[in-house]
């Protein structure tokens, strides 16, 4: 029988990961009688152009992983070769996107949790439990433990962290090839000095957040 999500407070013990055993978070999940089991991220928040992407990521039980950690202490090949073995090693992965107009209408905050939302409802199986990086449950109708710096402590939210920033990466360069002069391939929308410069140059281009301070 499953234990309520508010019975779970020892998941929040652990402020980093376990050495003997990386998928600690996901273990004492399953003690409390969860089976399918999903870490979800998402990356995009504080960028100037584009969407934000999340991702989910479900492992089978068992599952040995090495080299996975938070993608932003990654470096972009190694982001790429964690990727191949996420995708060779899980039961399930699904991203969400959420364009920059939605966030223009509503909020980055919002954005974030429903591109968290569609990565969610996409997965299959079905997941019994999520682990979510940050403070902001996924408003969804499932149990779930939000974990500060869970991309740092929980295997599968750094997964999905991973995918997540490769997935978005990605989407990026391909809007580069439209939009060069902005070196979307290199500062992923990030507000750098020379992406801040173009955008006074140019102007804001079609995939800017019009709300975002510094590019209107």
């Amino acid at each position: 029988m499953k234990n309520s999500a508010n019975n779970l407070p020892l998941f929040a013990e652990s402020e980093i990961r376990s050495v003997t055993d990386p998928f600690f978070h996901e273990t004492m999940a399953r003690k409390a009688g969860y089976g399918i089991i999903a870490g979800v991220d998402e990356v995009g928040r504080g960028h100037l152009a584009g969407p934000v992407a999340a991702a989910a990521v479900i492992f089978p039980e068992g599952t040995v992983l090495q080299g996975i950690k938070d993608s932003k202490a990654m470096t972009e090949k190694a982001r790429d070769e964690a990727f191949s073995l996420i995708i060779q090693k899980a039961l399930a992965i699904s991203v969400g996107v959420v364009s920059h107009r939605f966030i223009d209408e509503t909020n980055i905050l919002k954005a974030s949790l429903e591109a968290m939302k569609r990565a969610v409802l996409s997965l299959g199986p079905a997941p019994e439990y999520l682990f979510v990086d940050g403070i902001h449950s996924v408003p969804i109708n499932i149990p779930q433990g939000c974990l500060k710096k869970g991309d740092q402590r929980c295997l599968s939210i750094s997964a999905a962290s991973v995918v997540a920033k490769v997935y978005r990466d990605r989407i990026m360069r391909s809007y580069h090839e439209r939009f060069p002069e902005y070196g979307f391939h290199q500062n992923k929308g990030y507000g750098t000095k020379r992406h801040l410069q173009a955008i006074q140059r140019h102007g804001p281009c079609p995939i800017h957040r019009l709300s975002f301070r510094g590019v209107c």
